[in-house]
């Protein structure tokens, strides 16, 4: 049986393996995936691109867990202090994710106090809060994918490192802490070797397809790296873009047995611990992007410092990148519902003028209007050339947050893409 183009786990190998450089040389074990899609067929029901689409939220199953309202995208702080819950809500944060040594009773009440919700461990007092809202999810530990600490060298002090979590055993821990509460979700957060092949940070026994069992221990999966503070390389940020392709695809590839899953991916926003670079406002909303574009659903930011001094908060502490974030979320919510709609995966063809510097896209129908969401996806300009299936005769691209307009004919327009812009294409049917 051949493979329906529409189907999400045939699109998402496609979308990995647009992503270029890199990427042919993966693994035996995705080529053999994408073998077993042409083979068997996967048939996952593809919305209408003639058809206005109508919201939904992947919440709705949990009594508990996250807001059900279409309009509700997560955009989350990763382990921060709920004192600060108020600032970080003024900067467009609708969710915390971890709660260093809790959640203890004064941690909620902090958090319940400014209206922030929380995915937390599920400890003892996690527990006794089982029909309190402001719990809207529980974690596992954080990147049970690499080398964990197994002890240290007594002569020397040097920390001694094994191999990863197994991944059968973090699928055994997910189904203790549903068996303890199933109105929640279960997110784990995995490590840069989502999308990172050359990362030696997995240890001992690890393995590449260890990835495809993982994902079966949660119900919200995410994972994180960090291409400018972390790999030191500006031209790397296409990763977050790989690991959300990549984690699309496992997921979807398992959906039949293992259910439904959501995927998040975390973003850099300091210098983490390089003392040479952090990134800047352009990289990290083509990050947040990126991730949007492939897949992602939710994102959480990472927000310490650990050099040359540590700041829990340093995100509150550097003005300029503040602002920067502010503004991104304030997009993300007010196009939260667009963003939450069906996404059309033959709704527009893109073809960039420099073959060294691929466009990736994805269109949502909302009303009766079309929706470009438009990413470069290297460290270079281009020109995009845009087609719009289905689209005749005259109309208008207004570029959002821009204030420019384009004119459409017969569904096609171009638009100029500086190294990593995104742009974002509203066009209303005549």
């Amino acid at each position: 049986m051949k493979a329906n183009p529409n189907d999400k786990v045939y699109r998402a190998f496609a979308n990995i393996l647009k992503l270029g450089k890199g990427v042919m040389g993966m693994q035996w074990w995705c080529i053999v995936a994408l073998v077993a899609v042409l083979v068997f067929g996967v048939s996952i029901a593809s919305t209408d691109a003639g058809q206005p689409a109508t919201l939904s939220t992947p919440y709705a199953r949990w009594k508990f867990g996250p807001p059900k309202d279409p309009n509700f995208f997560p955009i989350a702080v990763w382990l921060q202090n709920p004192r600060n819950a108020k600032r970080y809500k003024e900067a467009g944060i609708n969710l915390y994710v971890g709660l260093w040594k809790g959640p203890t009773e004064e941690q909620l009440e902090l958090l319940r106090e400014a209206g922030m919700p929380v995915i937390c461990d599920q400890n003892e007092v996690g527990l006794k809060h089982r029909n309190d809202p402001i719990i809207v999810g529980w974690m596992h530990q954080d990147e049970p994918d690499n080398a964990q600490l197994i002890g240290e060298d007594p002569s020397t002090g040097r920390k001694i490192y094994g191999g990863p979590v197994p991944p059968r055993e973090i699928v055994e821990r997910y189904k203790r802490m549903k068996a303890n509460d199933p109105d929640r979700p279960v997110l784990l957060n995995l490590g840069q070797g989502v999308a990172n092949d050359l990362w030696k940070g997995r240890g001992v026994g690890a393995h590449p397809d260890d990835y495809f069992t993982y994902v079966k221990g949660c119900d919200i999966v995410s994972f994180d790296v960090y291409p400018v503070a972390g790999l030191n390389d500006e031209n790397l940020l296409w990763y977050v873009a790989k690991g959300v392709a990549r984690l699309v695809f496992w997921v979807n590839w398992n959906k039949s047995t293992d259910g439904e899953k959501i995927v998040w991916n975390c973003i850099e926003c300091t210098r983490i611990r390089n003392l040479e670079r952090k990134p800047t406002p352009h990289h990290v909303r083509a990050e947040v992007w990126m991730g949007i574009v492939h897949g992602s659903q939710g994102l959480i930011y990472f927000v310490h410092q650990f050099q040359p001094e540590f700041i829990e908060a340093a995100l509150l502490e550097d003005p300029e990148m503040l602002a920067a974030v502010t503004q991104i979320n304030r997009q993300i919510r007010q196009l939260a519902p667009v963003l939450n709609s069906p996404t059309i995966p033959d709704g527009a063809e893109v073809t960039s003028t420099n073959p060294e510097v691929p466009v990736h896209i994805m269109v949502k129908h909302y009303g009766s209007d079309v929706y470009i969401f438009a990413v470069g996806m290297r460290n270079a300009p281009t020109k995009a050339i845009f087609r719009v299936n289905g689209l005749s005769g005259k109309a208008v691209a207004e570029v959002i947050d821009e204030n420019r307009r384009i004119p459409v004919i017969n569904g096609r327009f171009e638009d100029d893409f500086k190294p990593y812009d995104v742009h974002i294409y509203r066009i209303k049917h005549p």
